[in-house]
């Protein structure tokens, strides 16, 4: 068994800097050039698609079958679709928002001069003194609003401060780190597995081990509406692992102390031989890499296959609790993800 270890204080101090950086789909240079910084002290060359992904290239010992690995860095997040005549803001979802989760949530929206504009989510006409029916009004894109911590009443007020059509709307992470090991936070899908990638490069560049095969490496941006896992990759892979948040609910197996393996999801099942040679790998380290199947989940490992790429694929990654809500995991899952990364990139 390889001698590496994964630095828990990288991943971990890796994570929250991932988090604290904005970076909604459509929207993702500013975390993509922050990739790029930590690739370029891990020595990693690395260089942006057209479409403003980052792929990466780690030489290995042989190359007859090459292989990726990829997470996400885009997020949920929101667009302005409207300037409401009373100045506030009607918000259009990117990716599959939860609209009752982001009631009353702080916002930033950022123009495109550069301005950060402060604001929270709201129902229009939310006062319970005011509307009886506040309570059990459905909360959507059309009853919740922006509202701007601005003196505007009007949409001419708004457009003043330079907010327009189609600016991006920032939520608030959030992130905490206890002293018991959680990490919670909006946008650990994808952050998380983001992290556990850069964690598990820097253990193995840290005691010098070649890969085992030439490795890509994809940090893709435009996940969560469904097609960044092809962009930039190599048409001769042979294996494809994605790392994506795993899900955690009733009549799962998995939680938010576990690495698990996503045996077959929305798009059917993976890769079984490249599953079980994960599971092989993680039983080497004496990682406990939890099965299970969501029937509601989708990936860039089904955007590769939908758009013809011919590898074997399987997906991996941390239990995330309450996803696409305010995300919570645990240091513990983290870490195993991490090693059976480290342990996939330096296996034969």
């Amino acid at each position: 068994m390889s001698v590496f270890e994964i630095s828990n204080e990288y991943l971990q101090r890796t994570l929250v800097d991932l988090l604290n950086t904005p970076s909604p789909t459509g929207d993702t240079d500013y975390a993509i050039g922050f990739l790029q910084g930590e690739l370029d002290v891990l020595g990693v060359p690395c260089q942006r698609t057209a479409k403003g992904a980052l792929v990466a290239q780690l030489e290995g010992h042989e190359s007859n079958r090459p292989r990726a690995l990829s997470a996400h860095i885009d997020t949920l997040g929101a667009m302005v679709a409207e300037i409401k005549p009373n100045g506030r803001i009607r918000i259009a979802a990117i990716g599959g928002v939860m609209w009752p989760t982001v009631e009353s949530e702080g916002v930033y929206i950022a123009t495109r001069s550069g301005r950060r504009i402060r604001g929270s989510i709201v129902l229009e006409n939310g006062a319970a003194h005011v509307n009886r029916d506040a309570r059990t009004k459905e909360r959507t894109a059309d009853t919740l609003e922006v509202r701007l911590d601005e003196r505007t009443t009007r949409a001419d007020e708004t457009r003043l401060l330079g907010i327009e059509v189609g600016d991006f709307v920032y939520f608030d992470t959030r992130t905490e780190v206890s002293d018991s090991g959680f990490i919670r936070s909006r946008f650990l899908d994808d952050k998380a597995c983001v992290a556990c990638m850069l964690a598990a490069v820097q253990a193995v560049k840290s005691i010098d081990i070649t890969p085992g095969q030439r490795t890509s490496l994809l940090f893709s941006n435009f996940e969560e509406v469904g097609h960044g896992g092809m962009d930039g990759l190599p048409d001769d892979l042979a294996e494809y692992i994605v790392l994506d948040m795993a899900c955690i609910g009733k009549g799962l197996q998995g939680d938010e102390f576990h690495c698990s393996l996503c045996v077959a999801d929305s798009s059917g099942p993976y890769s079984r031989n490249l599953g079980d040679k994960l599971r092989g790998l993680a039983s080497q380290r004496g990682i406990d890499l939890v099965a299970d199947i969501y029937p509601y989940y989708g990936s860039d490992g089904s955007a590769y296959w939908r758009s013809g790429g011919r590898a074997e694929v399987a997906l991996i990654g941390p239990g995330v609790d309450t996803s696409h809500g305010y995300e919570r995991t645990h240091i513990d899952a983290l870490r195993d993800t991490a090693e059976v990364i480290a342990s996939y990139l330096i296996s034969d």
